[in-house]
């Protein structure tokens, strides 16, 4: 798989985790990608924490002036809504978004997250990531497994943390993860990959569910 096909896998995969009627955050980069690919029976209102609620599909032709957290242009569907950081935040942190997906660094057994920065490189900011790991509902990672062949799931972050024992689902290229309280469990496999591609490609301890899906 090239790095497209990886994006539209982790994308599609994901967006089948988000519920009829939640409200879900989508992170910069990747996660952003996840608003293509929502199932048809599946209707969820993207917040958007530089002020949005009820954002539509990424639309490079659209109206420059609406644009996700990422500075993408945006649709914006009927009845979304505009307000200022305070408001947004208070959304966040008040714990009514149901559902962030979120890029990472890394992600290790405990569930903690390192995704905002890397020690002497220039950090424009570390954005709302910290608010909507601890004030939403559910965290869903959505990544690649590596990078440039490292991996990027550890036994221990050894990045500064963005929050501890905060995600619940990891989403790869490979595959899905669970956190759990005993620790990272593989749910479901991409057909491409072997069971022991995922485990060689990923430094933490991982059980294989007995009960292990290959996605569709």
């Amino acid at each position: 798989m090239d790095k497209a096909q990886m994006q539209e896998y982790i994308a599609k995969r994901v967006a089948k985790e988000l519920v009829d009627g939640s409200v879900v955050n989508l992170g910069i980069g990747l996660p952003t990608k996840v608003a293509n690919y929502l199932p048809d029976d599946v209707t969820v209102v993207l917040q958007s924490e530089n002020g949005f609620l009820g954002l539509g599909a990424a639309d490079d032709l659209g109206d420059e002036t609406v644009v996700n957290a990422g500075g993408q242009p945006v649709t914006i569907l009927e009845g979304g809504c505009f307000f200022d950081s305070a408001t947004s935040f208070g959304i966040i942190r008040g714990g009514h978004v149901d559902v962030t997906v979120l890029g990472s660094l890394q992600v290790d057994a405990e569930g903690n997250i390192a995704n905002y920065m890397i020690p002497g490189k220039m950090v424009p900011g570390m954005g709302g990531a910290m608010d909507l790991v601890t004030g939403a509902k559910k965290v869903i990672v959505a990544m690649e497994h590596t990078q440039k062949g490292s991996p990027k799931i550890l036994g221990e972050c050894t990045l500064p943390l963005t929050g501890r024992n905060v995600v619940d689902l990891i989403v790869t290229e490979m595959g899905v993860i669970e956190v759990t309280k005993n620790g990272l469990v593989l749910k479901e496999i991409n057909p491409e990959f072997t069971v022991e591609d995922v485990i060689s490609n990923t430094e933490a301890k991982l059980t294989i569910s007995e009960d292990l899906r290959k996605s569709r």
